[in-house]
């Protein structure tokens, strides 16, 4: 009987130290999985902003002022225009 007791015993105690061992891996994965979701949350704001300033670097108006700025560039008259159409 004592010799029962004592394996159920270490049955109990095998079974609460793999409980302990499972509750602390859960709270392991659930703190990763926290601080990954936090991070997906930074990368969103930062992509946001990279999608806004690309559209201010890309902004037609922006473009063209730094052609006529920089380059020199001017609109090009009316009989200096040729167009071409693609044929089928």
């Amino acid at each position: 009987m004592a010799r029962l007791n004592l394996m159920l015993l270490l049955a109990a105690v095998i079974c609460a130290l793999a409980t302990v061992n499972a509750n602390h891996h859960g709270r392991k994965l659930f703190i990763a999985l926290e601080k990954e979701q936090q991070r997906m949350r930074a990368l969103d704001v930062e992509w946001g902003q990279l999608q806004l300033e690309q559209s201010t670097w890309a902004a037609h108006a922006r473009i063209e002022k730094i052609a006529r700025d920089r380059l020199q560039m001017k609109t090009p008259l009316p009989a200096q225009i040729i167009s071409l159409e693609a044929q089928p």
